[in-house]
């Protein structure tokens, strides 16, 4: 047995067992944050959405409470590019509001088109 030979491998061993169990970690947190970030911006957009509807608003109202929403649950970076529109869907007038804000890759920073979702209302006569 040689005991010397493997002297200091307990604490070799301990640094690569918790360096990948921080990455895997800061993974699970990343990706965590990327679905909250869509989750948001999806709510986002549904809401801005349903403003735009209504019979006394427009699509500029949906888009502004779109951006409003937004930036007070994310970052004014995150509210930049929303648009609103009326448009048919299978046959009923609807409201559309689109989404495009950045993919989070490290903490909230990350490629400006990342992700796009869109949020539907019913329009009021």
């Amino acid at each position: 047995m040689t005991v010397g030979a493997e002297r200091g491998s307990a604490v070799a061993e301990t640094v690569a067992v918790t360096g990948f169990v921080l990455a895997l970690l800061l993974g699970v947190v990343q990706v965590a944050l990327a679905v909250h970030v869509r989750a948001l911006a999806i709510d986002a957009a549904a809401e801005g959405a349903r403003v735009a509807a209504r019979a006394d608003r427009g699509p500029a109202d949906g888009v502004a409470r779109t951006r409003g929403l937004l930036a007070a649950s994310l970052n004014e970076a995150y509210a930049g590019r929303v648009t609103a529109r009326e448009t048919l869907l299978d046959g009923l007038p609807v409201i559309e509001v689109e989404v495009t804000t950045p993919l989070p890759v490290v903490g909230l920073l990350g490629p400006a088109a990342g992700v796009t979702v869109r949020g539907h209302a019913l329009e009021e006569q």
